[in-house]
């Protein structure tokens, strides 16, 4: 089973998934990512989804489920890089995915990831990520 990568970019985490998710990829995502999160501090998470060309009901509602253990971990989650036809299937599905954050690409997400920051902390970065 391939690991998806998670990289560190100041406070915030990148996941460029760069191969369709099977069910166990997206599960042991989940949680590498809740490990890392704990472990850098992070206040962000950027899923870049642009490689991503199939998306199921299953991995429609991990993403979601990825969200809110984010926030739970007090970290926001933006989804970018989704494909017109991706999100057309997860409109056909009827997934929601309620409180998933998306963005046209890595750029603007990471600028929606440090405006709602900016709006949470009023400042650039976490009182207690200083020095992290």
């Amino acid at each position: 089973m391939e690991r998806v990568p998670i990289l560190k970019i100041g406070d915030v985490l990148l996941v460029s998934i760069q191969f369709d998710l099977q069910d166990e990829s997206v599960l042991a995502l989940q949680e590498d990512l809740s490990a890392r999160i704990v472990e850098t501090g992070a206040h962000g998470v950027a899923i870049d989804i642009s490689a991503v060309e199939i998306v199921d009901s299953f991995i429609g509602r991990m993403f979601a489920t990825i969200a809110a253990v984010s926030r739970m971990l007090d970290a926001e989650t933006v989804v970018v890089g989704m494909r017109p036809a991706v999100a057309i299937t997860l409109v056909e599905l009827g997934l929601s995915m309620g409180g998933v954050h998306t963005a046209l690409d890595l750029e603007k997400g990471l600028a929606l990831l440090a405006r709602r920051r900016t709006e949470r902390y009023g400042v650039s970065h976490r009182p207690d990520s200083i020095g992290r």
